[in-house]
């Protein structure tokens, strides 16, 4: 009984924690939308930006990019992860900058590096690089912005005092269902055939929009709010990645828990009908040494009386 008792318990809180990975399937999921949609609305800000681009360079006979600084001094940012059971994730994105680099560090001294996330920043010191700040992960979209000034606000401090002029961005990109790349953007220098495609590219239509703002200032003023989109998009992208490996992980935890619940759930089932078996054959066998007792404490016939009758 001991046993069976035992295996009741390990069935119960087996299927507690069948019920917990369960909710944890269904909040994944609905983060992974919600960052999808942020990342999905940041990408048709940022095409509203370009088309903003298009009408300011219109009135400008070249364009105007922000300061050009020596670009042999390298910023890194890098979108990992603060929190647990999300698979490799931040191995993936960790390998991969530290790669990305290797290369660019042959021509560039890296001068500051910040992690978005305390395992990305533990793993990148292992490796022997100097994280200067780590932030923390975003916990919704709204958090998201918060972080994104954050950056902004040190990659101007990092471009004014220590001359840095070219920054890299390193996260992960969701690709469908729980699956997602390593991705990396140079987000500085502003590349300059962009610009310059934008203001050759045609309006797309008859009417052009028109504005009351310096040209000049109006420039300026889109392309920071592109380095916020581009900031804004990587995050939602590095937080829609991190519940899809998340979501992937509860999935085989999923799994495993229901084998072993199926295997607790069939050795019950199993040593519950052994005990009620062994029961069963212990009344038996109670019975029949009680029936063989009478019949040996038995009175035995009176043959006289027999006789005279």
């Amino acid at each position: 009984m001991e046993a069976l008792e035992g295996l009741k318990r390990s069935i119960h809180v087996t299927s507690e924690m069948q019920s917990l990975v369960k909710t944890m399937k269904v909040l994944a999921g609905l983060n992974i939308r919600q960052y999808e949609r942020a990342a999905h609305s940041v990408a048709a800000y940022n095409r509203t930006i370009e088309m903003g681009l298009q009408v300011a360079l219109r009135r400008l006979s070249e364009p105007l990019l922000p300061p050009q600084m020596p670009d042999n001094k390298l910023g890194v940012i890098v979108f990992g992860s603060d929190q647990g059971l999300c698979g490799k994730l931040n191995d993936v994105i960790v390998s991969h900058a530290l790669r990305a680099l290797r290369s660019l560090e042959r021509r560039r001294t890296a001068e500051l590096i910040i992690a978005v996330g305390q395992r990305a920043a533990g793993q990148l010191a292992a490796s022997d690089k100097t994280v200067e700040a780590t932030l923390e992960v975003p916990g919704s979209t709204a958090g998201i912005t918060t972080t994104v000034h954050e950056l902004l606000q040190r990659i101007e401090e990092a471009r004014t005092r220590r001359g840095i002029g070219m920054f890299v961005l390193f996260y992960c990109k969701l690709v469908g269902g729980v699956f997602y790349r390593p991705s990396g953007v140079r987000l500085l220098p502003v590349d300059a055939e962009w610009i310059r495609s934008l203001k050759a590219k045609p309006w797309h239509s008859h009417v052009i929009p028109a504005f009351t703002l310096e040209p000049e200032r109006l420039f300026h003023s889109l392309i920071r709010e592109y380095l916020f989109g581009t900031l804004y998009g990587a995050a939602a992208e590095s937080l829609a990645s991190e519940n899809a490996a998340r979501l992937a992980s509860m999935q085989v935890a999923e799994r495993n828990i229901e084998d072993r619940l199926k295997a607790l759930t069939s050795e019950f089932h199993q040593s519950r009908q052994a005990a009620v078996t062994s029961e069963l054959l212990d009344i038996v066998s109670a019975s029949e040494a009680l029936a063989a007792k009478d019949a040996r404490t038995a009175k035995p016939p009176d043959h006289d009386a027999s006789i005279a009758a």
